[in-house]
């Protein structure tokens, strides 16, 4: 990976997360306040939303700190290592909780006539996309275990032909 796509990807991160941070430091209080004149039968969505929101950007934030440290490994060459998957792992486990804090929207806004019912098939849709992003990453987890199986055989490979040279 060249010195300008990692320079890229990093400045991206870095916006993504000053974003993640404004949102939970400035958008959520700012929310906050708007729920406040919610009337008495949607009071009880108040928190719930809160926290749900503050936890979808919380994985938000667990993701890209994940992948600037995968990167970090990338440009160092150290990527193709068992101390990749843990990073790795950590992102699987961060977009599925976020699939679940999705379809904890969903049965959040399902009781009722405030939300129609068209909207929470849509919060559903969008949990099982967040799902199946889940499942790539977890099939590119797969990819990168065959990748350091066939970089150890070829540095075996490589330490028998040197003893036979």
């Amino acid at each position: 990976m060249g010195k300008l796509a990692v320079l890229a990807l990093r400045g991206v991160l870095v916006a993504l997360f000053a974003g993640s941070v404004f949102v939970q430091a400035v958008m959520v209080p700012l929310i906050a306040i708007d729920m406040e004149d919610l009337g008495a039968d949607l009071a009880y969505l108040r928190t719930p939303f809160l926290v749900i929101t503050v936890l979808g950007v919380v994985t938000v934030e667990v993701v890209l700190v994940c992948v600037w440290r995968l990167v970090t490994m990338v440009r160092r060459g150290t990527v193709f290592s068992h101390s990749a998957f843990r990073y790795v792992d950590v992102v699987i486990g961060a977009i599925v909780a976020a699939a679940l804090l999705v379809f904890a929207l969903g049965v959040l806004l399902a009781p009722g006539e405030a939300v129609p019912p068209g909207m929470v098939l849509l919060v559903g849709g969008v949990g099982l996309g967040v799902l199946g992003v889940a499942l790539i990453v977890f099939v590119l987890r797969m990819l990168l275990a065959q990748a350091i199986a066939r970089d150890v055989e070829a540095a075996q490979m490589q330490a028998e032909l040197d003893e036979v040279i």
